[in-house]
C-alpha cells in the first residue's frame, strides 16, 4: 500500500542498478495509413493478426486485442491508432537497433501485405484532427473528455503525435540527480537535433518540431522549472504526490480521476473507489500519466524526440547513451552553469526556431556539435563492439550529417514535399 511519501522514494530507490548492469529501453511510434487515411481499429486487428504469424501474442482488453506481446517487448496500441513498439531492456546500442531492424522487417511484411503504408514523423502531416478514427481502449475514451481542459493542444498530442523514447538507468541517488538534471537542460536542443514535423494537413505549419509544439500546450505536459533542481528522490515523491491524477483503474474499469491529486488517493478521501489507498500499480499507472518532456519511474525516461526514418531511428538513443552512460562528467559539467530561465526560453522557441534558437550566448547548432562530440567520446569509452568489429560511434554518423549540413530531418521532408507535394514524399520507403 503506498501510504506515505515513504513508499515512493523506496519505490524510486528500488531502481537502482549497478553499471554493469544499465540497460537500454527505446520506445518508438508510427503512423499507419491505407490511401491516404489513417487505419481504423477493424485494421488494426488485421495487422496484428498477421503479425502473430512472427510469433507475437495478443495483448487483450475486455475481449479487445489492444497489443501484441513477445518475450520482453510489446506493441502498444495508441489513442489515434498509431502503433509503439517498447523494446525490451538491452544490454548496448547494437542490441538496440537490432531489435528495432527486426522489428521493421516483420512491420514491412504485413504492411505490405495490407497495402498499408508507413509514415515515420513526429506529427501526421496528412490528417485532419476529425477525420482519425479512435479504438475500444477505455482510457482513451476517457482521456479524450479530460485531457482538453488543461491543455488546448492535447488532443493533437494524443491522436497526431508520435515520438521516440529511450529509457535509462542510474546507479543511485546522486546518479540520477545528475543524469536528470542534464536530459532536462538538453531538451531545446533535443527539439531542435530531432525534428521532424514540419507538415500538418498537407501543408507547411512554419515549425521544424510541431510535435513539440503541441507537448509544450498539451495538459500534463511540459517542463516544471522544479526539474533544473538538485531534484532528488524526496523532491521528486513531493512533485508526484502534489499532481493531479488522471484516471485511476479499477479492475478493467477506468475512473477519472476528476480534480483529486495523488494525495488524496493516498489518505483515502476518493469516494469513488471507496476511499481505498493506492497499490504500487496505481503508483506506476500515475508516473505514466505525467506528461513532462522527461520523468521518472525506476528509471528515466527521455521524452522530447520526434519520431524519424529508420535511417535514424538509433541516432537519439546513441546521443544519450553516449553521453549518460560514457561521458555523465563531462556533460554534467557543461550544463551545470546553465541558467534554468534561459534553457525554459530556448525550450519554448525551439519547435519554431530549431537550431537558430539561442541559449546562453551559442545558437543551438553549436550546443549540438559540442555534446555529440562528448557523446560520441563517451560511446569509445565503452568500445562495445558489433560482430564487424565498430563500436556504437557508428549510430551517431546520421547527427554528424544534421550538424555536418545543418539541415534536419524536417528541413528535407519540406525540401522534398515542397517540390510537388505529393503526398508520396511523407511515406516511408
Amino acid at each position: 500500500m503506498i501510504n506515505n511519501k515513504e513508499k515512493i522514494i523506496d519505490y524510486f530507490i528500488s531502481g537502482k542498478k549497478i553499471n554493469k548492469d544499465f540497460k537500454i529501453g527505446v520506445e518508438h511510434e508510427k503512423f499507419i495509413f491505407k490511401n491516404d487515411k489513417r487505419i481504423d481499429y477493424p485494421k488494426i486487428k488485421e495487422m496484428f493478426t498477421a503479425l502473430m504469424e512472427f510469433g507475437w501474442n495478443p495483448i487483450l482488453e475486455k475481449s479487445n486485442i489492444v497489443g501484441l506481446s513477445k518475450g520482453g517487448k510489446n506493441i502498444t496500441l495508441e489513442p489515434g491508432n498509431q502503433i509503439e513498439l517498447s523494446g525490451e531492456k538491452l544490454n548496448h546500442l547494437h542490441e538496440a537497433c537490432a531489435e528495432s531492424q527486426d522489428y521493421l522487417f516483420e512491420l514491412r511484411q504485413v504492411t505490405k501485405k495490407l497495402n498499408l503504408s508507413i509514415v515515420s514523423a513526429g506529427f501526421d502531416p496528412i490528417s485532419k484532427l476529425d477525420e482519425i478514427p479512435n479504438n475500444p481502449k477505455e482510457r482513451y475514451r476517457l482521456m479524450t473528455k479530460d485531457m482538453p481542459l488543461g491543455g488546448e493542444l492535447s488532443l493533437d498530442m494524443m491522436y497526431r503525435t508520435c515520438g521516440t523514447q529511450l529509457n535509462v538507468d542510474y546507479n543511485s541517488e546522486e546518479d540520477f540527480i545528475k543524469k536528470f538534471k542534464i536530459v532536462n537542460s538538453l531538451v531545446p536542443i533535443s527539439i531542435a537535433l530531432f525534428a521532424n514535423s514540419s507538415i500538418t494537413e498537407r501543408k507547411k505549419n512554419k515549425y521544424l518540431s510541431y510535435r513539440s509544439k503541441v507537448w509544450q500546450n498539451t495538459s500534463r505536459g511540459g517542463l516544471p522549472k522544479i526539474f533544473f533542481e538538485e531534484l532528488n528522490f524526496e523532491k521528486y515523491a513531493d512533485f508526484v504526490i502534489n499532481f493531479p491524477i488522471l484516471f485511476i483503474q479499477e479492475g478493467e474499469n477506468y475512473i477519472s480521476g476528476k480534480k483529486n491529486t495523488f494525495k488524496d488517493f493516498m489518505e483515502g478521501k476518493i469516494c469513488e473507489i471507496k476511499n481505498r489507498m493506492p497499490t504500487e500499480n496505481d503508483l506506476s499507472i500515475h508516473l505514466s500519466t505525467i506528461f513532462t518532456e522527461n520523468r521518472l519511474k525506476k528509471y528515466i525516461e527521455i521524452r522530447s524526440m520526434d519520431t524519424c526514418g529508420w535511417d535514424c531511428l538509433c541516432a537519439g538513443p546513441a546521443f544519450y547513451v553516449g553521453m549518460l552512460y560514457g561521458n555523465l562528467d563531462e556533460t554534467y559539467e557543461i550544463i551545470s552553469n546553465w541558467d534554468k530561465d534561459k534553457i525554459i526560453n530556448a525550450y519554448l522557441d525551439a519547435p519554431l526556431k530549431g537550431f537558430n534558437t539561442q541559449l546562453m550566448g551559442k545558437d543551438l547548432l553549436y550546443w549540438a556539435s559540442t555534446l555529440l562530440s562528448l557523446s560520441k567520446k563517451g560511446l569509445e569509452r565503452r568500445d562495445i563492439l558489433n560482430k564487424n568489429k565498430k563500436n556504437e560511434t557508428l549510430f551517431l554518423n546520421h547527427l554528424q550529417k544534421i550538424i555536418d549540413n545543418k539541415t534536419t530531418n524536417a528541413d528535407h521532408m519540406i525540401n522534398r514535399f515542397s517540390k510537388n507535394e505529393d503526398l508520396n514524399e511523407l511515406y516511408d520507403k
